[in-house]
């Protein structure tokens, strides 16, 4: 305890001349201020952060009053919810009013109503480890409801009864399980009891603010422990239903991987594997291990051998990722680059052995076109046999694709293949206008250009005229 005293008041003093300074502008304006929630329980666990918030006593327009000639530039977008930020060198500030959050049982809004105490709002944030507050400027730490000591637990629990917090704001159930895998936290019986009891209340949420919590989930250190929280608790099947849907019945005398902590197997894999893509949480990368199977359970069949067959679960899971994809508001871009891959999962092993032709390799390229990298972390991280000789052919195998994808990348433009002629050249070599022609034309030249490579510009026509009599 004494340490992570130190800790808090060495991180103060480092952002001292931002609190202090702010709050002896509120205390001259008669009112109280106090940093809250992340940046207090980040600095007691030394993690970093960027943002500053705090409470306080003042009215929106009296926040604004204060913040406008001290800050370097201001917004209220969260006037309505008594918010106002500002930017202040490298730090973003946002300054609330003492509120309380209460949501109708049909509503996805809160209403909202100011308080007129620290430890009254206090009491309305979602846990204990997010209810501590240092007064500023005077620098006291207020932790009414044990913070402190959840923090040295490490265990999330709420500061009043967690059915009266999740009944205020439902999405703080979400917040349990990404916080769990944020910070690596266990979650308080009492806490988990309400969720599952209450999960079907998260259905009057806002898609985007479900799927911003899944992404903050899915991004962090131990996605697992979020993720399975919302699978035991029900929620899952609320917002992602694939995902539990993966938890097949097995018995005996039919085969099959437990696909759904493969599921989850593959996603910590593919984490491992993101220095390959920069290092930093590749939401694409991750959520494509996470759906990469989710249309197994539809295109399960038994055969007489005792084996499971999963036949097209590939594309029908592409179809699958998509819906749910758009049903949680993600972007355009996000959907077709995650479903691309989901689609494509299969299709290393679908080459047998490595016995790979030029062809097959360019093809392979093109499919995937900006998702490669990508697509290279969610083939090896579908690798979870615990045969070792197995695994170690796959990789063998996987290491010699990537190496003839260089080899012909040296010789060839693998990332923009196209024809050897353009549409220009086949309709004036043709003696023809656009249309359906100079596309079927096109189309041809290009498998021809994935089966042998490129040919000179005399091949390229001796070839479509060739094409074009056989038709004509």
């Amino acid at each position: 305890m004494v340490e992570v005293q130190r800790a808090v008041e060495t991180e103060l003093d480092r952002i001292a001349p931002v609190i202090d300074d702010l709050g002896r502008r509120f205390n001259e304006a008669g009112h109280e201020l106090a940093l809250v929630g992340g940046p207090v329980r980040d600095a007691m666990l030394g993690r970093p952060y960027h943002d500053l918030d705090f409470a306080t006593s003042a009215l929106p327009e009296e926040t604004e009053r204060i913040l406008k000639p001290w800050g370097d530039a201001l917004w209220d977008m969260g006037r309505d919810f008594g918010t106002i930020g500002c930017r202040k060198g490298d730090w973003v500030v946002e300054v609330t009013t003492y509120r309380s959050e209460v949501y109708d049982t049909s509503s996805r809004k809160p209403e909202v109503a100011y308080g007129d105490s620290l430890d009254g709002d206090l009491v309305r944030r979602d846990f204990t480890v997010n209810a501590m507050a240092v007064r500023v400027p005077g620098r006291g730490l207020e932790d009414p409801y044990g913070g402190v000591v959840d923090l040295a637990h490490r265990v999330l629990r709420t500061p009043g009864r967690p059915e009266d917090s999740f009944s205020d704001d439902p999405l703080r159930m979400m917040r349990a399980a990404r916080f769990a895998a944020q910070l690596g936290f266990t979650v308080d019986p009492a806490v988990v009891a309400a969720m599952t009891a209450m999960a079907e209340r998260i259905e009057i949420i806002s898609a985007e603010r479900v799927r911003d919590e899944l992404v903050k989930l899915i991004c962090a250190p131990y996605p697992r422990l979020g993720l399975t929280l919302l699978v035991e608790t029900g929620l899952a099947q609320r917002v992602l239903p694939e995902l539990p849907a993966l938890a097949l019945e097995r018995d005996e005398h039919h085969r099959h991987k437990d696909v759904y902590e493969h599921t989850l197997t593959v996603l910590e894999q593919a984490i491992d594997l993101e220095e390959r893509l920069g290092g930093e949480p590749d939401l694409v990368s991750r959520f494509a291990a996470l759906m990469h199977d989710v249309g197994k359970p539809r295109t399960r069949r038994f055969v007489e051998d005792g084996t499971v067959t999963f036949h097209h679960h590939d594309v029908v899971g592409a179809k699958l990722t998509r819906k749910r994809m758009k049903a949680l508001k993600f972007s355009n871009e996000q959907i077709d680059d995650v479903s691309k891959l989901v689609e494509l999962h299969l299709r290393f092993h679908g080459y047998g052995d490595g016995e790979w032709t030029d062809s097959a390799v360019r093809r392979y390229v093109r499919d995937a076109g900006d998702q490669l990298e990508r697509l290279h972390v969610l083939t090896r991280a579908d690798c979870t046999t615990r045969n070792q000789r197995k695994a170690d052919r796959l990789r063998r195998t996987y290491d010699a694709l990537e190496e003839r994808i260089a080899r012909l990348r040296e010789q060839e433009e693998l990332d923009s293949i196209r024809p050897d002629l353009d549409g220009n050249q086949i309709m004036e070599l043709l003696g023809i206008g656009p249309g359906r022609d100079v596309g079927a034309a096109y189309q041809h030249l290009l498998e021809l250009r994935m089966d042998h490579g490129p040919m000179t510009d005399d091949e390229a026509r001796a070839a479509l005229l060739a094409w074009w009599a056989d038709r004509t």
